[in-house]
């Protein structure tokens, strides 16, 4: 028997462990549903919910379906985690760079921010946003700028868009936290790149910055999209935590709804299922973009 048919027998073997095991811990659990007189059913996603949401992306009121709770709850977990990769990638690369900067200020105050922000926990720091930073505003408008920027104990106002205190919690707290691990990301894929390429940027008289964007950065992106990607799925699954500050996110929609129609294993299932979904897309687009980037390095070297 060859070596190639040997391993495809180990996966085989492998691939019908697995199967069985799952097998049986689904009979299991069907036996054990049969036996409470539950059954597995999800028709009361049907039945009004019956509840209200402080926050919702989409039209809701109480007298709506649990379906159709539950997935406000999605949009609105999708909605802080959009905004969440999108923030900490810009405060990830800033403090990255930095780490590399020549400025010995610039050096100092990124390792700082990496260096505190990743000993606390994430759980600490929304409640510091939610309870410290945000609750303890003044409740009527100090911003300078007026009706452009407003920001009070109710929430922040932006150019007439305005973000409750409990998203915007949930905002800074992901942000903030992936973005010290996303720096360090970025910091490890620019130590990738050999430094007679910096030396060479330099030479030509281009500013850091300029340096950076141009020549740095792009050898850089294949030894960071890697580490990105990871920090990315943190992020969604960190999300979950949003349910401390109140924020009505899938996870504590799923929760009340759970409560109160005590379908704890379809609750789960469509939770489990949702942020599968999402991490699924979330890697599919990364990987996408991993290999774009790849294909265009092998052009530019040939």
């Amino acid at each position: 028997m060859t070596q190639a048919s040997r391993r495809w027998l180990w996966q085989l073997g492998l691939g019908l462990v697995l199967l069985t095991c799952a097998g049986v811990l689904i009979n299991n659990l069907s036996v054990n549903l049969i036996r409470t007189g539950l059954g597995l059913s999800f028709g009361w996603l049907e039945r009004p919910a019956g509840f209200a949401l402080a926050e919702h992306a989409l039209p809701y009121k109480p007298s709506d379906s649990y379906g159709w709770a539950l997935f406000v709850g999605w949009m609105n977990s999708l909605k802080v985690i959009g905004a969440g990769l999108v923030t900490s990638t810009v405060l990830g690369v800033l403090a990255g760079t930095a780490r590399r900067s020549v400025n010995p200020l610039l050096r100092k105050l990124a390792a700082l921010y990496v260096g505190l922000i990743r000993q606390i926990p994430l759980l600490l720091q929304l409640l510091f946003w939610y309870f410290v930073a945000l609750l303890g505003l003044p409740q009527s408008n100090a911003s300078p700028l007026g009706n452009l920027l407003s920001f009070t104990n109710q929430g922040i106002a932006l150019m007439g868009v305005h973000l409750s205190v409990e998203f915007t919690a949930v905002l800074l707290g992901l942000s903030v936290f992936t973005g010290a691990s996303i720096a360090e990301v970025v910091r490890g894929g620019l130590d990738a790149v050999p430094r007679g390429q910096w030396e060479a940027f330099r030479s030509l008289g281009l500013s850091e910055r300029m340096g950076l964007r141009r020549v740095v950065l792009p050898q850089a992106l294949p030894a960071i999209l890697p580490g990105l990607t990871s920090q990315y799925l943190n992020l969604a699954k960190n999300s979950t935590l949003a349910i401390a500050v109140g924020y009505a996110d899938l996870y504590a929609v799923s929760d009340t709804t759970i409560t109160q129609t005590g379908r704890a294993i379809e609750g789960f299932l469509l939770l489990l299922l949702s942020f599968l979904l999402l991490n699924l897309l979330i890697n599919a687009a990364m990987q996408l973009l991993n290999q774009t980037v790849l294909r265009r390095g092998q052009r530019t070297k040939a």
